[in-house]
């Protein structure tokens, strides 16, 4: 969704609680700083809230948000900021809990709109089911790692982070070296099981508190958030649990790697981050 022009809910509040009112997804409509302006039923129940809590911005001792890493969510005000300086959608896992304990898992679209010539930011909920992930195509069917779209969000959040309390965002590339020699020489079925095995190592063999992402065809991501340092302790751990050899029939085989990574406070933007990441890789990585 790019623009979409509606009237002001307050001023035909009857005319939009009954368009919203009927739908089976939860609806919020916030201006640039977060507050909610309107929202529905459905939302509140899948923000275990009350609608007076979403008009008013109450919430109940201990409730939070979280994104399904775990870490806290940047406040509405930040995402609907990031929203319209972007101009474009954003999608986000969200988990709902209470004194820690988790009471939903929903799906938060995030878009751009126009209200009355003014900058507003809409907000579709959904349930999480099993197949919502792959039919936002933020999974990768694969690996059933994020893809390029999470983790290009998952990034963006962990930047916001970085910039607000004073941490560090590390982004780790990992390139699959000659890919296609050895698809060539033992088939792509046992190419899909590389790209499966090293999925595996590194969901499996890094911090729950990483995201591991599938950035492309042939390459990993590892973004990390850490109090200090330049990164290279991270990149050093992912090559170590990537690098093990890997069994092709009877063959020992140890994957080629090409690592490179980037180290910010979070002032440095998403593409820019990217860029320079790729930008090793391209010139040979740290091997």
């Amino acid at each position: 969704m790019s623009v979409l022009h509606v009237t002001e809910p307050a001023q035909l509040a009857p005319e939009w609680d009954e368009l919203i009112s009927g739908l089976n997804i939860g609806v919020l409509l916030t201006d640039e700083r977060g507050q909610v302006l309107a929202t529905n039923d459905v939302a509140a129940e899948l923000m275990q809230l009350s609608r007076t809590d979403l008009l008013t911005g109450a919430r109940p001792a201990g409730w939070q948000v979280r994104d399904d890493t775990g870490a806290p969510m940047p406040d509405w005000a930040e995402l609907a900021g990031q929203v319209l300086r972007a101009g474009s959608s954003l999608s986000i896992p969200l988990v709902i809990a209470r004194s820690g304990q988790p009471l939903s898992r929903i799906w938060a679209d995030y878009h751009a709109v126009r209200v009355q010539g003014r900058s507003r930011v809409l907000v579709v909920l959904q349930s999480v089911h099993t197949d919502v992930s792959h039919s936002h195509g933020l999974l990768d069917p694969l690996t059933g790692l994020p893809g390029r779209v999470l983790l290009l969000d998952r990034l963006e959040q962990s930047l916001v982070r970085a910039r607000s309390r004073g941490m560090l965002t590390t982004l780790v590339l990992v390139d699959v070296n000659r890919l296609v020699e050895f698809n060539a020489e033992f088939g792509f079925d046992r190419g899909d099981d590389l790209l499966r095995t090293l999925a595996d190592r590194l969901r499996e063999g890094l911090s729950d508190e990483y995201t591991v992402a599938r950035y492309g065809g042939d390459e990993f991501a590892v973004v990390a958030e850490h109090p200090s340092g330049a990164g290279e302790e991270i990149a050093v751990q992912v090559r170590e649990v990537a690098g093990w050899p890997v069994r092709v029939g009877r063959r020992s085989v140890r994957p080629g790697l090409r690592v490179s990574w980037v180290t910010t406070d979070g002032h440095a933007s998403v593409h820019t981050v990217l860029a320079r990441a790729e930008q090793q890789l391209q010139y040979g990585g740290r091997r």
